[in-house]
């Protein structure tokens, strides 16, 4: 059974840092892109990052460059999202994704809410 949980969301200051964690299970994880997608209430899906399955390549939306880093550990099955510089227009559900390739999305966590509010 695939199974993808995200943690580490939650209701943080303009300015402040989160660390998303997405352990997985149930399939090759070593195999697998991994990407991070966010959706904000009443819009579409918005691509944030994604991560090569070797980790050697990393890409990023223009919205999160500078600010956000991926990152995956093949040995704990788990990817990774460091936010840094966090602003109100983060606020969304972020969800982690796993794809047999950097544009496909075969297998979907249940997200975790990042909130971004003085």
């Amino acid at each position: 059974q695939v199974e993808l949980v995200e943690s580490g969301g939650g209701l943080v200051q303009p300015g402040d840092s989160l660390r998303l964690s997405c352990p997985a299970s149930g399939f090759t994880f070593t195999t697998y892109c991994m990407t991070w997608v966010r959706q904000t209430p009443g819009k579409d899906l918005e691509w944030v990052s994604t991560i090569s399955a070797d980790g050697r390549h990393t890409f990023y939306s223009d919205a999160v460059k500078g600010r956000f880093t991926i990152s995956r550990d093949n040995a704990k099955n788990t990817v990774f999202l460091q936010m840094n510089s966090l602003k109100p227009e983060d606020t969304a559900v972020y969800y982690c994704a796993a794809g047999s390739s950097l544009v496909d999305y075969d297998y979907w966590g249940q997200g975790t809410q990042v909130t971004v509010s003085a």
